[in-house]
């Protein structure tokens, strides 16, 4: 196993050594927490070595490539450096197929050749494919194994500069979310085991580079997930839970037939995301209406994630019933699932439709629906917890105007938001958290004069509402701005949203109304503030409500920092993110071009 493998399944490791029966319940949290910790070392020694990671994946392919050549039986011509390379040029150069269009067709020979021959043309044409992509260039840590050959799926990793700071993230609030967890004393081993398994399959999900191995831990994650609410929820957790099954079932399932329909019509039939990257966006060839199915199939399968209005309705319901712990994993990570998915899948692999101005208008207005929407919906919430978890609605909102901009500041603003919004969100989980276990109630009428007893816990508290609300200095705020300015960014021949968003919304009112949500979301923050923190103490019971115990402390002051390092040095992240995006941003701008 590499690091990569090891950061992925080091959790699921962790779960099965807690699984026997030798371990006390104190034990079995330190054990967790322990795995969760490595897990963390790992993610941020891969992160920190990514720029100077000397192996690209075009690199790494074709190595692969060149040991699937020597080991095929094409004849011993082929069986040193310069027969490879004569190989290459005999049997995958570019040919015109019938109807004069160049691209790598099978070979005059082909029926001549052997079935393993055939096998090896094939997977050696995938790789040439997969090679070609610009995204290839950056990719590191990658790992290529046959999986199920038969089927050809390959145990394929890999992570740039989208995928890596989203791993961290995981990895970083899994171990706070394991330590602030402490005090979890029903099935304390199924709950860490669950959680540690939920870990495996989120950080996977950033990893993989198969569509197939991408679909695995995509599910994987639905199980845990799941359990989580329905056995350690709330009073209607079982509600919750099978709710958000359903719908996240059913985005999967679109997905599978996406997954499957891409396989078939490929030529060579592949799971490989870099050459699905490369052959995908000429399936228009075969039907000029497929690419467009195809997006509105991923498209639906990633906005139930996200999620997008009107597949949010599992959200309010799955965060307020979910524990503490489970609700930071949610709203920090598993949303980021969906916008993920947008990023590596719809937009590279299907830049046609992504670019049409019904999509782009589409996918706009959904964003401006959920940022006024959601912020409408948290304005008139009465528990806390729901109105967070509106918010959250809201602020992924930012994320389908920024892609819809289809601008490289749009795009930037958009994968900056997801991963901030990562950071503000599980924060105020924590903060609805940290209350409820002494209040035993999150009914915002009945707070009042926190910040009198709790000064430390308020101004904590202070930090991650502010951080949520865009506050200048704090790290929400270059996101949202970002997002805004590539869907301003108004030039036809740069071809962004407002430009090319076709009659009737060709004009910048999508975004003056988003703008209607920064409005908003000061007002539902600032009036949850001023009812929970300011004022009176209004029950004697308040007056005895400890400050921050150790175990919050460690939740807490990290992601503080994080809001208040990200939204004064914001680089950090951009230059990181800079050299993914702008290729995943070529790719599709391409198709405006065409």
């Amino acid at each position: 196993m590499t690091t990569l493998s090891w950061c992925i399944f080091v959790p699921l490791i962790t779960a099965g050594i807690i699984l026997l029966p030798v371990w006390p319940r104190t034990l079995v949290k330190a054990i967790s927490v322990l795995g969760a910790l490595l897990t963390l070392v790992i993610a941020s020694r891969l992160t920190s070595g990514y720029k100077s990671a000397p192996v690209s994946a075009r690199e790494y392919l074709a190595d692969v490539q060149e040991r699937v050549i020597l080991s095929s039986d094409f004849g011993p011509d082929y069986r040193n450096p310069e027969g490879i390379a004569r190989w290459k040029q005999d049997y995958l150069t570019p040919r015109a197929d019938a109807s004069g269009k160049l691209g790598l067709q099978r070979p005059a020979s082909w029926n001549e050749l052997s079935p393993a021959a055939q096998d090896a043309w094939s997977e050696a044409a995938e790789l040439q494919l997969a090679m070609e992509v610009k995204q290839a260039e950056h990719l590191r840590y990658i790992e290529y194994v046959p999986w199920i050959p038969q089927f050809k799926v390959n145990y394929f990793l890999g992570v740039d500069g989208l995928s890596l700071p989203l791993i961290w993230l995981t990895a970083l609030l899994s171990l706070l979310c394991l330590v602030y967890s402490w005090t979890i004393d029903r099935g304390t081993k199924g709950y860490y085991v669950l959680f540690l398994l939920l870990e495996t399959g989120l950080i996977g999900v950033f990893c993989a580079l198969d569509f197939f191995l991408f679909y695995v831990f995509w599910e994987v994650v639905l199980l845990p997930m799941y359990f989580l609410i329905g056995i350690w929820g709330g009073e209607n957790r079982i509600y919750a839970a099978i709710k958000f099954f359903i719908y996240t079932l059913v985005g999967s399932v679109l997905m599978l037939v996406v997954m499957l329909v891409m396989f078939f019509v490929a030529e060579p039939h592949t799971f490989n995301l870099l050459t699905l990257m490369n052959v995908a966006p000429r399936f228009g060839e075969i039907s000029a209406s497929l690419p467009y199915w195809l997006f509105a199939g991923l498209m639906i399968g990633f906005a139930i994630k996200l999620p997008v209005f009107p597949f949010h309705t599992w959200l309010p319901d799955a965060h307020v019933e979910a524990p503490t712990a489970v609700s930071v994993i949610l709203a920090g990570i598993l949303l980021k699932m969906g916008g993920y998915g947008f990023f590596r899948f719809s937009y590279p692999m299907l830049p046609e439709p992504a670019t049409s101005k019904f999509f782009i208008a589409f996918i706009a207005i959904l964003g401006m629906i959920n940022i006024v929407y959601g912020a409408f919906c948290a304005l008139a919430q009465k528990d806390f917890k729901k109105l967070v978890a509106y918010s959250s609605v809201s602020h992924m909102g930012y994320v389908l105007l920024g892609l819809a901009a289809v601008t490289y500041t749009g795009v930037a603003g958009a994968a900056l938001q997801m991963f901030n919004h990562g950071v503000s969100s599980a924060m105020l989980f924590l903060i609805v958290g940290v209350i409820y276990e002494r209040a035993h109630h999150r009914d915002l009428t009945r707070f009042g004069g926190i910040a009198l007893q709790m000064p430390i816990y308020t101004g904590l508290a202070t930090i991650g509402f502010f951080a949520s609300l865009g506050l200048p200095g704090l790290n929400g705020f270059i996101s949202e701005v970002l997002c805004f300015m590539g869907a301003f960014d108004f030039t036809p021949e740069k071809g962004s949203l407002i430009s090319i968003a076709g009659p009737g919304i060709a004009s910048r009112w999508i975004v003056y109304v988003s703008l209607l949500g920064i409005v908003l979301a000061a007002v539902y923050i600032l009036w949850t503030i001023q009812r929970v923190y300011l004022g009176n103490i209004r029950n004697e019971a308040y007056k005895r409500f400890p400050d921050l115990s150790g175990r919050e402390y460690f939740a807490l002051v990290p992601l503080a920092a994080l809001c208040i390092l990200l939204g004064v040095y914001p680089r950090i992240l951009t230059d990181f993110m800079d050299g993914s995006l702008d290729s995943m941003t070529d790719m599709v701008r391409a198709a405006l071009r065409n």
